[in-house]
């Protein structure tokens, strides 16, 4: 099956190939992973195949970008640190792939956080739509967590992205009815929900 080049940053084969880069070049980076991940974990967590993900993953160790190797039965997948590429190339996965994964990982340990979603140009450009490179990641917090600690993981995320992560919290219950116009804009999307670090 043919795929696309991605909107966010046409120069990866695939959103697969941009997505799968960035859980395995960021993943270990930020903290929210061990530094190696296995084929398998890879397909759960991108809701893929494991043949098809195998095969991306084959494809970028041809191309000396990945590393795998085998712990019992699991044949696990890193970054091949040894290739001057990879720094410079994270960087371009962050800038394109890097919100969920960032995001996910300054959240974690933000409590009575019941979801996050991101919204807007970063959204839209995700899921497909054409548009300009976004700039500003707009996110919707749904719970009741501390002020302080959600503007202190914004912080944090907007630091290691390089472009503003901003916050808007809404509780549960104002999210489920969506009354006000805002909300219903947003719940009619785009929106990408962003997984917990480390899932």
């Amino acid at each position: 099956m043919r795929t696309s080049a991605p909107p966010l940053l046409a120069i990866f084969r695939s959103q697969l190939q941009g997505e799968l880069l960035a859980r395995v070049l960021l993943g270990a980076n930020q903290g929210t992973a061990v530094a190696s991940t296995t084929i398998s974990d890879l397909a759960r967590d991108l809701a893929k195949p494991v043949a098809t993900v195998h095969r991306e993953v084959v494809r970028l160790e041809a191309a000396g970008i990945l590393a795998t190797g085998r712990v019992g039965r699991a044949r696990t997948v890193a970054a091949d640190e040894t290739n001057p590429a990879i720094n410079p190339l994270r960087e371009l996965v962050t800038i394109a792939f890097g919100p969920k994964q960032v995001i996910a990982a300054s959240f974690a340990h933000v409590d009575k956080v019941h979801d996050l979603l991101i919204f807007g140009d970063w959204a839209a450009r995700y899921q497909g739509e054409p548009g300009p490179l976004p700039g500003d990641v707009e996110l919707l917090v749904v719970g009741t967590p501390d002020r302080s600690a959600v503007e202190h993981a914004a912080a944090t995320a907007t630091k290691q992205l390089g472009r503003t992560v901003t916050p808007t919290v809404v509780s549960a219950q104002r999210w489920a009815e969506a009354r006000q116009p805002f909300l219903q804009q947003l719940a009619r999307g785009p929106l990408v929900r962003v997984a917990p670090a480390g899932h």
